[in-house]
């Protein structure tokens, strides 16, 4: 059983008032527009959450992946965009940790160290997304820099991101053994801009966008690890943040519904009493609460094991996306039931839980779909 520190619980207690208090009143206007909220991205940065992940000596609290995924399941109760703004931004951050050369590392956490900087992860295609090893987007070494050419689609907090982790093509071998994993300073770089803005079912207080390279010329320094070692870099920290982040938001959400429906059952009156009195409510309640907290509980088994250090690559892979798969088929079913439980009123927008259920819905689809997890957790099991 994983025990939280005194430093945990108190950073859960602070981020569970700020979502409170802060950061909800700003969630139905943020939805409603299609584009995150200024204030609700001040509000993350003024209280640390940007930067959670930067080291001590930059001026972050160095967090480990289950204090992350505590971050990220707090602010997820009440609103998963802003959830997906700070583990996007951690996903970055957690790369270069794990991958970058000392040089990089301070390169860039010095300009994180102010605490306002968003990050975003650019990956899919609009001709590849599960099959990531094809992706086509081009970087050519020329001198001390590459040139890159391409487009990137559904890169989240790409309207809004000073830093993207972009996976190029360099050419040092064929599919997968041919990319790798670069740093993008999106407010230095000529020949970057960003494309379409993507009008989303969910998550909608969170940006998406397309973003096109036209000649944009990135320091070769940027590189992450080594070129050609991009898939490496993919398949470890960019699969990890599967638990962290989907799988943690969908932890975060399945409980705000919860919590959110079994208060509406309390205080909802019909044929003279509160309909949790009704055994056919108070069976749905038992049945979200008991799937709610076997997600949490394979959540912080994943991230417990990452923090470890351990080295059974297997095991931590099949981990990952069993969390993600699980904790998103959770959140879907939690989120779904709390709508019905509301009745009429869990289909109107002045109510959170329809847009707790487009959220989930959400993350069954993006950052590998569930479908693929499966994949994973089989060719594992198998092999």
């Amino acid at each position: 059983m994983l025990v939280f520190s005194d430093e945990q619980k108190m950073i859960k207690a602070m981020i569970g008032k700020l979502a409170k208090d802060k950061i909800s009143p700003l969630s139905e206007d943020a939805d409603a527009a299609g584009h995150s909220s200024p204030e609700m991205v001040k509000l993350l940065a003024q209280n640390g959450l940007l930067k959670m992940g930067v080291p001590e000596a930059y001026g972050g609290i160095g967090a480990s992946y289950t204090t992350i995924a505590m971050a990220v399941e707090e602010l997820a109760k009440v609103d998963a965009s802003a959830a997906m703004i700070v583990f996007v931004t951690q996903s970055l951050i957690q790369i270069l940790k794990q991958w970058g050369s000392t040089e990089l590392q301070d390169k860039f956490f010095k300009k994180m160290s102010s605490g306002d900087k968003v990050n975003a992860f650019s990956l899919t295609e609009p001709n590849f997304g599960s099959e990531s090893a094809s992706i086509q987007t081009k970087a050519v070494l020329d001198g001390d820099d590459y040139i890159i050419n391409g487009t990137k689609i559904f890169v989240t907090n790409g309207d809004i991101a000073d830093f993207v982790l972009v996976f190029v093509r360099t050419g040092e071998g064929e599919r997968h053994k041919g990319l790798s994993a670069i740093v993008v300073d999106t407010r230095n770089t000529p020949g970057f801009k960003v494309g379409k803005h993507e009008d989303k079912l969910g998550l909608r207080g969170s940006d998406m966008a397309e973003i096109i390279f036209e000649d944009a010329r990135v320091p070769k320094a940027n590189i992450i690890g080594e070129p050609g070692k991009g898939w490496d870099v993919l398949v470890s920290g960019g699969a990890d943040m599967r638990s962290y982040g989907p799988g943690a938001m969908a932890v975060g959400i399945a409980q705000g519904a919860l919590d959110y429906a079994a208060n509406y059952a309390k205080e909802r009156v019909q044929f003279g009493a509160p309909i949790s009195k009704l055994q056919a409510i108070r069976f749905m309640l038992a049945d979200m609460a008991i799937q709610t907290e076997a997600a949490r509980s394979l959540l912080y088994r994943t991230t417990a094991l990452m923090d470890s250090g351990s080295e059974d690559n297997k095991l931590r892979g099949s981990l990952v996306s069993s969390t993600k798969c699980f904790a998103s088929d959770v959140a879907m079913r939690v989120t779904t039931d709390a709508v019905q439980l509301l009745g009429g009123y869990g289909v109107m927008k002045e109510y959170p839980v329809e847009r707790m259920m487009r959220d989930a819905k959400m993350i069954q689809v993006f950052d590998g779909s569930n479908q693929i997890q499966r994949v994973i957790v089989a060719k594992n099991l198998l092999s």
